[in-house]
């Protein structure tokens, strides 16, 4: 099925158009007081999900739900700050207490504090790494407990291209480098279990954008990215939160700002690698590298395309 010009409309609108089944399922949405995350809750309690919506602003939330509800689906909010580990635990035992157990969470609560470097301080720091980094493992740690348990569910992570390097990103890079990381390892702990971990990338139009618009503009002419509204990409979260994706985990699947899907590469040792004689001495090593025994310097940043040779290519 390809993706539709126009966003879905309303509920009904939603399911025909993904044509994903999520009934019977129990989700968590963190940040879902608006933009992706919102639309994210919205559409899978239109594929029959029961919705755990998350925020840190309690009307937001309120909000939210009272659409979902609206429109036919069944939803509760539970306003918390992911960011304190006990509060991240107590939204996932809302779920389990809510519906009985937990099938799905969506980790998509996300900070973005725009600075160069050099223009970092400790409390931006410690505010972006609590909320991307230390909720997305608080409210994930509690929820494989009770998939494990259980010996199913699906968690999604949010990543970023931002991971491969980015102007005015250094430590939401570094961040979102961090989810995958974990996405990475915590996949490879479950193999076996019947719980699938992943992480995706989303390229939408929200909040955050605007603010970055807003940072851009006091430093001169910079042009807003043309991305699509944050319903064309919950495609991605109710894949990952079916049971279509259950050969699936540890993977990024992402959607670049033209509707490019992809999937993302993992860490790797780079061949070719060279052996030492006796040690590595830092003459011997700039020798290697400068006779070209190593693999080339990878490029930066998010737009690399990485295309795999297909076996008559030339």
């Amino acid at each position: 099925m390809t993706t539709s010009e126009n966003a879905p409309a309303d509920a009904a609108a939603a399911k025909a158009l993904h044509g994903i089944d999520l009934a019977g399922k129990a989700v968590v949405v963190t940040g879902a007081g608006m933009g992706l995350g919102a639309a994210v809750a919205k559409a899978a309690a239109a594929c029959g999900a029961s919705v755990v919506v998350n925020d840190i602003d309690r009307d937001l939330a309120q909000r939210c739900v009272d659409e979902i509800r609206a429109a036919g689906g069944e939803a509760v909010a539970h306003p918390a700050d992911i960011s304190v580990w006990a509060q991240a635990e107590g939204l996932i035992e809302r779920c389990l207490d809510e519906f009985g157990g937990i099938d799905g969470l969506v980790n998509n609560a996300g900070l973005h504090l725009p600075k160069r470097s050099w223009e970092m301080d400790e409390a931006s720091v410690r505010r972006t790494i609590d909320v991307n980094v230390v909720g997305t493992l608080a409210c994930a740690g509690r929820a494989i407990k009770a998939m494990r348990a259980q010996g199913s569910g699906s968690i999604v992570n949010t990543t970023s291209g931002a991971q491969c390097g980015l102007d005015y990103r250094p430590d939401y890079g570094a961040s979102k480098g961090a989810v995958s990381s974990f996405t990475f390892t915590a996949a490879l702990e479950l193999a076996g279990s019947g719980v699938r971990v992943n992480a995706m990338a989303p390229n939408v139009s929200t909040a955050m954008l605007d603010d970055m618009v807003e940072f851009m503009k006091e430093r001169g002419p910079w042009t807003r990215p043309d991305l699509p509204p944050p319903e064309h990409n919950v495609g991605i979260h109710l894949y990952l939160l079916s049971d279509r994706s259950r050969h699936m985990s540890g993977q990024i699947l992402g959607v670049r700002g033209d509707g490019e899907l992809f999937i993302g590469s993992h860490p790797a040792i780079l061949e070719p690698t060279a052996r030492p004689d006796g040690y590595w001495t830092a003459t011997a090593i700039a020798d290697v590298i400068e006779a070209g025994r190593l693999a080339p310097m990878q490029p930066l940043g998010p737009t690399v395309h990485l295309r795999l040779a297909t076996p008559d290519a030339a």
